[in-house]
């Protein structure tokens, strides 16, 4: 049955070529200093770091470059920093998910005294942010239109999701072109993301029928032009798709009064604290396993996933092995489109499994399909 729910996205979407036209006429609702936050230095290669500060001539400018693709809670303590000794107004976040993530901590660390890793924790719940607002060049985490994000401590050897409805981006600038030169392997990672959100929100207990069909629908576009992309990097229409497709999946408009599992990312988070890989190569690892493991917990729903978005045909099967099948079938475009499928793959060691067992048995992991920290063990091991 499908839940009470409130819904309210506050972020403004400015989609399509050149809306970066836009930009200073957005940011003068803010103020005059602006920080901008960026990660390995890609806009410089690209042009568009010169198209922001022409826009922004007539802004003090200040800068903060270098956003771990996995962002840490140290890089944003050197940004609240900045901000405090400057007297910033308004923060501008120019990258993916990585970059958005890292930018909505020091949104709300800046006016907090304490560490802002309390942030993460929930030792302190932010009170008041810094307004921000993004240019996005990746089509990956939808961290353009939530309030959600993740932090890596490398002190603690954690990587943890949170969020606050005070670190929503006040506008976010999607432009397809800026996606025509992000490299291939970081454009699969940004599918297997996209993909995997939708997923996480289509295996729950409530089953909105509507959303259920708006969640099969996405995914067989997402595979119709993910290919396409690939082969032509600067197809506009392909990159448009998959750009608008990653900011829905995460936008929160697809799990109205329902409650995804989110397991597989709670499991992903563990391999990617101790590892340091990439989030979208964890998630093609871990998720056809997780669904290969669920098959007992709930057969019906992964049939559905199997026969709805797979495509896979029932004739003389029974619903088990049309569910395997599904999740093979998912392992297998992931694959085909050039993903790593085993944890082997990326060089982790069989022997660390524990290890990363215990860390995602820390938290809470599945919410349609409780995991045990041995299910999570079980899981790694079919994943390596």
């Amino acid at each position: 049955m499908i839940k009470n729910f409130i819904y309210q996205n506050p972020t403004k979407l400015i989609f399509g070529k050149d809306q970066i036209k836009r930009l200073s006429k957005e940011v003068q609702n803010f103020g005059e200093k602006v920080l901008l936050v960026y990660g390995g230095g890609s806009i410089k290669k690209n042009g568009l770091y010169e198209q922001i500060k022409n826009e922004l001539k007539d802004f003090q400018i200040f800068e903060l470059g270098g956003v771990e693709p996995n962002p840490r809670v140290s890089t944003a303590r050197k940004a609240i920093e900045i901000i405090k000794e400057n007297n910033i107004d308004f923060i501008l976040a120019v990258g993916g998910g990585s970059t958005i993530d890292c930018t909505k901590l020091i949104s709300a660390g800046v006016f907090y005294e304490g560490d802002a890793w309390d942030i993460v924790i929930g030792k302190y719940s932010p009170k008041k942010a810094l307004p921000f607002g993004v240019i996005l060049t990746l089509a990956a985490t939808g961290s353009e239109m939530n309030s959600g994000s993740v932090i890596t401590n490398l002190d603690t050897g954690e990587k943890l999701g949170w969020g606050s409805p005070l670190v929503y981006p006040k506008f976010s600038i999607l432009d397809p072109v800026y996606t025509f030169t992000v490299p291939r392997n970081q454009t699969v990672n940004g599918i297997v993301d996209m993909m995997s959100h939708l997923l996480e929100q289509y295996f729950n207990k409530e089953h909105n029928p509507l959303l259920d069909t708006f969640i099969e629908g996405a995914m067989k576009t997402i595979m119709k032009y993910a290919p396409l992309a690939l082969e032509n990097p600067n197809d506009y229409e392909a990159r448009s798709v998959l750009m608008l497709s990653a900011t829905i999946a995460l936008n929160h408009s697809l799990d109205l009064g329902v409650i995804g599992d989110w397991g597989t990312h709670r499991i992903e988070h563990a391999v990617s604290a101790v590892y340091d890989i990439p989030h979208g190569e964890g998630l093609a690892i871990i998720m056809p396993n997780w669904i290969n493991f669920v098959i007992s917990k709930d057969t019906d729903r992964v049939k559905e996933f199997a026969v709805n978005i797979m495509g896979m045909d029932t004739q003389n099967k029974n619903d088990i092995d049309i569910a395997k099948e599904g999740a093979l079938k998912l392992q297998e475009f992931w694959k085909n489109i050039g993903s790593p499928v085993k944890l082997s793959e990326v060089n982790i060691e069989e022997k660390t499994l524990g290890q990363i067992a215990d860390l995602a048995a820390k938290q809470v992991v599945g919410n349609a399909y409780s995991l045990t920290r041995d299910e999570i063990y079980q899981i790694l091991k079919m994943a390596y």
